[in-house]
């Protein structure tokens, strides 16, 4: 059965890969048979036409899938009236069994375009051949009858504004359900937490994060920058154990006697789903052991807001080190560091192959610089035994971050990667630079002066 998927306008990269996450996760396939070579172009519209084996597995999507606004079942698509109609009769089969005695009612939207009152009636008028004799119920009926009409964004071609009925695309379904997960982002949103800080994580990307880690009951997820916790919330409220850790103590614990995450998290109900909160530098990690995480979910810093650090000694004179020895009676703070970006992230992806169990997911945010970015950039920091999944977009102009989605596909246990200095040398000596190296220093000394002219 074909199904009208009507998604949010917003983050229109990450619709596919939640949904592919979504029905990986619960067991069934989705078909795309409409799109086989212009998903790319599709993914842009509100609408898609989508292959479901069972309606149910609608319901499942709406549930979970943060970016569904509504699926239907699709009857009748065109680019006018005349076509749609004409398809509709010949999908009389699929909804005849409402016409006796089903209460119903019709909806009339427009996409970028709002449809007057006069001609929503016309428009529904024009469905008279159906003869449903059922009531008509406009609070709740059992069946709701939706008629959407896309226009263009922007202008009309001559320059002026779109005109009633001067839409591209028009389609007819019935609806199915509706999408309920969207509420999460008002239950999650950050202004209402009792603890975040200003590198605190938007609900509803930490949201579509905890998506494609396959977050689910009894699975084990792990941040190892979980700051104040934003994606620690969303991957255990969907039923998964979470332990998290940071080099900055700080920012897990707050300055409350109960740790900040902790109170945050019980403020959502799942506060017996953080295992533990540690402080260490992944690149001194305690984990003696490995292959036994399901995800590990990320957000590394990368200078924006907070620069990455690691445990270590900047270059500094002979004259100077006598200032780093400790003091007796002073609690001892461990010198830290810069973590180039470039170095961070082809390390998180080993620690991430060596800490995943096969099958096993590392979703996490890259910046990158628009116009430098290429898809060498990510396919240089895979390694053996790691896949990469999904790449998607969020475009802030001269710079964005993208969601990367890499599964450990290997069923052989790794050995910790050794997180040696040296790497970076030999990293230097490859002709393809990365748009992420060096992005703090790009992002303050350059692109950003130029996106604010």
């Amino acid at each position: 059965m074909e199904y009208l998927f009507v998604f949010a306008q917003s983050h229109e990269e990450f619709r596919v890969p939640e949904l592919l996450s979504i029905s990986e996760l619960h067991g069934f396939t989705i078909g795309f048979d409409r799109y086989a070579n212009v998903l790319d172009k599709a993914i842009k519209r509100p609408f898609m036409i989508l292959m479901l084996d069972k309606e149910e597995y609608a319901h499942i999507l709406a549930q979970r899938c943060i970016l569904i606004k509504s699926v239907h079942e699709f009857y009748a698509e065109g680019a006018s009236y005349e076509v749609l109609h004409e398809q509709n009769s010949r999908a009389r089969p699929q909804w005849e069994r409402y016409i006796p005695d089903t209460s119903f009612k019709f909806c009339v939207l427009g996409y970028n375009f709002t449809i007057s009152q006069r001609r929503q009636r016309q428009i529904i008028e024009s469905f008279a051949y159906m003869d449903f004799l059922g009531k008509i119920e406009m609070k709740n009926p059992e069946v709701t009858l939706a008629v959407f009409e896309e226009y263009e964004s922007g202008r009309a071609p001559d320059g002026g504004l779109h005109k009633d009925g001067e839409f591209t695309r028009v389609y007819f379904g019935r609806l199915v359900v509706d999408g309920t997960a969207r509420s999460l982002i008002g239950t999650f949103d950050v202004k209402k937490r009792q603890y975040f800080g200003n590198t605190s994580m938007e609900a509803e990307i930490s949201l579509l994060m905890a998506n494609q880690t396959l977050a689910s009951p009894g699975k084990l997820i792990y941040d190892p920058f979980i700051g104040t916790g934003s994606m620690a919330y969303t991957t255990a409220y969907f039923g998964a154990f979470v332990y998290g850790s940071d080099i900055d103590g700080r920012q897990m614990r707050g300055k409350d006697e109960t740790p900040g995450i902790v109170r945050a998290a019980a403020q959502y109900g799942v506060a017996s789903r953080i295992m533990d909160l540690c402080t260490f530098d992944v690149t001194n990690h305690p984990w003696r052991c490995g292959s036994f995480f399901d995800a590990i979910i990320a957000d590394p810093p990368y200078g924006v807001r907070a620069g990455a650090k690691r445990l270590g000694r900047k270059n500094i004179r002979e004259d100077r080190l006598q200032l780093a020895i400790p003091r007796p009676n002073e609690p001892y703070i461990p010198p830290t560091k810069p973590y180039e970006l470039s170095q961070l992230i082809a390390d998180l992806v080993l620690l991430a192959r060596y800490l995943l169990r096969s099958g096993g997911r590392l979703v996490f945010f890259l910046p990158t610089v628009s116009d430098e970015y290429a898809p060498p950039d990510i396919n240089a920091v895979l390694c053996e035994g790691m896949e990469l999944v999904a790449n998607s977009l969020q475009d802030f102009g001269s710079w964005g971050r993208r969601l990367i989605t890499i599964k450990k596909t290997a069923h052989t246990d790794y050995l910790p990667p050794s997180f040696d200095p040296v790497g970076e040398a030999e990293e230097s000596r490859d002709t393809h630079v990365p748009a992420h190296k060096d992005f703090r220093e790009k992002y303050f000394q350059g692109f950003k002066r130029d996106s604010e002219r």
